[in-house]
């Protein structure tokens, strides 16, 4: 048996789990991140690599806008561009129903006072964009400087540097138990491992409720699976990255002609073999529904597809926080649309553990919220 010691041992090492090492690391914080496959296995490399502010909750936007900060300057900390593109990102509403939902969001950013605009497009607007549309156009809603990055390309460049910067990995080794000791806590893997820290911060994703066990804590994880698909190439006709409101429909062209059709279809997973299944019904109408808006589309072909665990909560909305025993931060539970926030969950975790605070707004993220657990 090895064993190993650090201020902050990491169970997990996706986007949030990578950031909050580099973070750390950055800070000449001594940090361990223990990984049961390797970086980006999961939700964090098989997401359809959204970069988006447009339409998000309000209790999540002050992490998305701390995040696209971070975003304009990826390559400066990570050492690498990680296939980001601000392209924009526009929602379309086929109804004047959904219309009037964006113009509400505006005027809660205000109330909120919360420094974002959705700019409302009006049909010609949105015509002008999108040519190819072929739904009704009520109008839209508009981010110019939201885009897309390659999600398991960034997890591994936010892992890279962490380790460059002083940062160990034990890799393919997964945390079974975990006991209190006087300083903090001594954490047992698998192989034989123990690894002594001071802080244990859980960004295992779906198996962020099974981690949470050992720490006492009840997280409200529910895994399931998030499929998407590949086309073959195309000409280009999507200059942005495209949801419908109201529809699951999303659609992003990369450089070399291919669209990722997502859009939060879900499909059955096993969480024990570690396994996604893909549906083919599932499949069928993705890309049925978004050939019906872009006809196009019916002229390729599915190159691939694919699904991966995905960590959902009952709100939809990420557990971020201090658990109920000291020394235990959690970050799980992102619910599909974790991927752009990760740079800032990185400063998050690491405020919480270094400053016992967080610099960004994330009390409305608390485990507390669900009332079978206690507070911090």
């Amino acid at each position: 048996m090895t064993a190993f010691t650090a201020q902050v041992a990491i169970i997990g090492s996706g986007i949030q789990g990578s950031a909050a090492a580099r973070e750390l690391a950055f800070r000449g914080v001594d940090v361990i991140v223990i990984e049961a496959e390797y970086a980006g296995r999961h939700a964090s490399g098989v997401n359809a690599g959204g970069v988006r502010t447009l339409n998000r909750s309000i209790a999540e936007l002050p992490l998305a806008l701390a995040s696209k900060r971070l975003w304009s300057r990826i390559e400066e900390l990570v050492d690498d561009d990680c296939g980001y593109r601000q392209v924009g990102q526009l929602n379309v509403a086929v109804d004047d129903e959904s219309l009037e939902r964006f113009r509400r969001r505006n005027d809660e950013f205000i109330r909120a006072n919360i420094p974002h605009v959705e700019r409302l497009l009006t049909p010609e607007e949105v015509r002008e964009i999108l040519p190819d549309f072929a739904g009704p156009i009520a109008g839209g809603a508009y981010v110019p400087d939201d885009g897309y990055a390659l999600p398991f390309h960034t997890t591994q460049a936010f892992r890279r540097k962490a380790e460059a910067l002083g940062a160990r990995f034990i890799e393919g080794d997964a945390v079974q138990a975990a006991k209190k000791a006087e300083n903090g806590w001594r954490l047992f893997t698998a192989s034989g491992h123990e690894v002594r820290a001071n802080q244990i911060i859980n960004c295992t994703g779906a198996w962020a409720a099974e981690i949470g066990k050992l720490f006492g804590d009840k997280l409200p994880i529910q895994p399931n699976g998030s499929m998407q698909i590949v086309t073959t190439r195309l000409p280009a006709f999507l200059p942005v990255v495209v949801g419908v409101w109201g529809r699951s429909m999303s659609a992003k062209q990369f450089e070399n002609g291919t669209v990722v059709l997502g859009g939060g279809r879900r499909s059955p997973v096993d969480i024990k073999t570690k396994r996604a299944d893909l549906t083919l019904p599932g499949l069928v109408l993705a890309a049925r529904q978004a050939s019906t808006f872009f006809p196009l589309l019916g002229k390729a072909t599915i190159a691939r597809s694919w699904s991966g665990i995905e960590a959902f909560t009952p709100d939809g909305m990420p557990v971020i926080g201090f658990g109920s025993a000291p020394g235990v931060v959690h970050a799980a539970g992102f619910s599909a649309h974790g991927f752009q926030v990760g740079p800032a969950i990185g400063v998050v975790l690491a405020d919480l553990v270094t400053a016992g605070r967080s610099s960004i707004p994330i009390a409305a993220l608390s485990l507390t919220r669900f009332n079978e657990n206690r507070g911090h």
